[in-house]
């Protein structure tokens, strides 16, 4: 296997009762594929390929660094390339695998209703040894030009001091169709979905959809702000994770939590430790986690929290529309999470699934930004919120699941612009640097 050297940039970077549920937003593959492959771009993928020519998953969400982990490739390729990215500011190479010799794994299985590639042999398994901490995209490259993404994070064996990014891979499972089931549809559509989906299958698409569109870029403004950064994903939010952290950052479409992961994101608010939910309709569905599956019939086992304990009370806000369409208007500009920003009303930033305050909500919650709007014909608005908690932390939730994709500006689509672009990017970094810094209500 063949190592590459990561760039001394990064380095400098890393030192510093349910029925039948409410509608939640789709999330459609992105069609835009990049070709331009200078230094900064070589990590994206230039040609997916027929379905089913390569695809692959990881038998570890997680590892930290220097714990090997394993390949399950499935190709029609006669060779095939690994080649792991390190995401963020700067994306980096820092790992090709010499070529491997192709197999058509078995076909999908499907146990109590749940797709499963379990069966698969182990096509390969990878060092990761002088990998630096952080959000990882291993691409698959086939002899014949199809490409496909297996997403890996390296995980953080302390986040003592620092600033905690957590990929929300939970939902990225619940949505994974790959098999033609996921935790919201199946054959025959809802009522053919799965209770359960496991970890042991590739992710459909182009292989990491949810981080590309949710995840990617707060990966690197939080690695441009040069404040200390740890990565771990919230099946790694376990007792003892977040001792000492500064604060904790869910990212853009975090909706299903166990009540273990709840638990201890809850402990470390009431210890100091910030809180920031850059998107909309987060800790929605109450998990189980077994092994490698999610569990969540969304019937009899698997509830809503607001059912029990209102998501509110964690978050400051609850999830309230979709699909919601609308222009974002600051209503607070002379709070300091606002500092530095221009403007007021951002056409589109609003969407497509939003939050605001509801039942449950911390008394002394401030609105810091009020959207009105209309969800399907019925009035409402959307808000950006902030609470400080009795331990001194600050919490902020954006309130629209478009914080994150309005990083792109008119990439993103919906009427987004580049001021908001603008706008989100200087909030975001007064968030992490004064986050960064301790409890941010004591400040």
């Amino acid at each position: 296997m063949r190592k590459v050297p990561v760039v001394a940039a990064l380095l400098v970077v890393l030192a510093a009762g349910c029925g039948e549920p409410p509608p939640s937003a789709p999330v459609p593959v992105d069609p835009r594929i990049p070709t331009e492959l200078d230094v900064q771009e070589s990590w994206r993928i230039t040609r997916l390929g027929a379905d089913h020519e390569i695809e692959g998953y990881a038998d570890r969400v997680s590892v930290l660094p220097g714990q090997p982990l394993r390949l399950h490739v499935s190709t029609t390729a006669p060779r095939f390339t690994a080649r792991a990215f390190r995401m963020g500011a700067n994306p980096a190479k820092v790992w090709e695998s010499d070529p491997v010799k192709g197999t058509r794994q078995p076909p999908a299985k499907v146990v109590d209703g749940m797709v499963t590639a379990a069966h698969w042999p182990p096509s390969l398994t990878v060092d990761t040894t002088g990998w630096p901490e952080g959000s990882y995209l291993i691409r698959l490259d086939a002899s014949t030009g199809a490409q496909r993404y297996v997403p890996v994070t390296v995980r953080s064996a302390s986040t003592v001091g620092r600033v905690v990014l957590v990929n929300a891979v939970t939902t990225w499972q619940a949505y994974n169709l790959w098999g033609g089931r996921s935790l919201y549809t199946g054959p025959g559509g809802y009522a053919g979905r799965s209770r359960a989906v496991t970890f042991d299958r590739p992710y459909d698409g182009v292989g990491a959809r949810l981080f590309l569109d949710f995840e990617k870029e707060v990966m690197a403004v939080a690695e441009k702000s040069g404040v200390p950064l740890a990565y771990l994903t919230n099946l790694d939010l376990v007792p003892g994770a977040l001792d000492g952290a500064r604060a904790v950052i869910s990212l853009g479409h975090d909706e299903y939590w166990t009540p273990g992961m709840r638990q201890v994101v809850t402990r470390a608010r009431d210890s100091g430790t910030n809180l920031a939910f850059l998107g909309a309709n987060a800790v929605y569905w109450r998990i189980a986690v077994h092994g490698r599956t999610v569990a969540c019939d969304k019937e009899s086992q698997c509830r809503l929290w607001r059912d029990t304990r209102p998501e509110s009370a964690l978050v400051g806000q609850m999830y309230d529309c979709f699909p919601a369409e609308g222009a974002y208007r600051v209503t607070r500009p002379d709070h300091w999470i606002f500092a530095g920003t221009k403007g007021r009303v951002f056409p589109g930033l609003v969407g497509v699934e939003t939050d605001r305050v509801s039942r449950g909500s911390p008394a002394g919650v401030q609105v810091l930004a009020e959207s009105p709007f209309s969800c399907g014909g019925r009035p409402t608005v959307a808000h950006s919120t902030y609470y400080t908690a009795p331990s001194g932390a600050g919490v902020f939730a954006s309130g629209t699941m478009r914080w994150v994709c309005g990083l792109r500006g008119k990439r993103c689509g919906h009427g987004v612009t580049d001021d908001a672009a603008a706008f989100i990017r200087r909030a975001t970094i007064n968030i992490l640097t004064r986050f960064a810094q301790g409890p941010a209500g004591r400040a």
